[in-house]
């Protein structure tokens, strides 16, 4: 079967539309293009310009980077002289939390673009998502950058839908290879509104969700431990 990056485009498009409840005729009127092209361009026959994939973005209220066809397992250009490190060889990971407040397993799935925004590589955080194929359809969706250093990987977020909500992740050691790693992730909750700090597993394969992965994600006694000793809430 052939591969075509227009025809992955626009599935991309077709598939945000239609979960955002927009019609394709709504949504040649915002973009002023007919229906027949708005068509063409969700099943590949006419290839975007760079003009109307923003436009198509702004529409649908996503970033344009949402729109691209990324490979899950392909190192990043600009990352060639980084040392071996968790995120050279991937630019999508997949990562967990437990959320007490509804007892419930949190997935999400992180993209990471070889673009660059003056501070760091642009990066898109995807919330409580119901399917990895479909990861895109979550609860939120956080934009951002990702920040490299020896010896930490800081992601800086904000809530698309609320950009009250900012999200930091710290990643330390990012620099050892591993399938795995433990980061600490702080922001602002909403149930009710107070600032929080848990900690998530980050992992380069979806990992099995079962109740081995919900017993480390929940908060243990030598996190307690470590509290008491810091009057901090630390991840190693």
């Amino acid at each position: 079967m052939s591969f075509s990056i227009s025809q992955e485009v626009g599935k991309k498009i077709r598939r945000i539309r239609k979960y955002k409840k927009i019609s394709v005729e709504e949504l040649g009127k915002i973009i002023y293009k007919s229906k027949a092209t708005v068509s063409k361009y969700e099943t590949g026959d006419i290839t975007l310009d760079i003009d109307t994939l923003y436009a198509i973005a702004i529409a649908l209220n996503v970033q344009v980077e949402q729109l691209l066809h990324t490979e899950p397992k392909k190192p990043s250009p600009l990352m060639l002289n980084m040392p071996n490190t968790f995120f050279k060889n991937s630019n999508r990971f997949y990562s967990y939390f437990y959320d007490g407040r509804i007892n419930k397993l949190i997935r999400c799935v992180v993209d990471i673009f070889p673009q660059t925004n003056g501070v760091g590589y642009k990066t898109m955080l995807y919330m409580n998502v119901r399917d990895f194929d479909q990861y895109w359809q979550c609860e939120n969706s956080y934009s951002g950058h990702t920040e490299h250093y020896d010896t930490l990987t800081a992601l800086i977020l904000t809530n698309q839908a609320t950009p009250l909500e900012k999200l930091t992740i710290n990643i330390l050691a990012s620099f050892l290879e591993s399938e795995q790693k433990w980061a600490l992730m702080s922001g602002v909750s909403f149930r009710p509104f107070m600032p929080i700090a848990l900690k998530m597993l980050f992992s380069r394969c979806p990992l099995s969700e079962n109740q081995d992965l919900i017993n480390e994600l929940k908060i243990s006694k030598d996190d307690i431990r470590r509290m008491k000793m810091y009057n901090m809430f630390a991840i190693t």
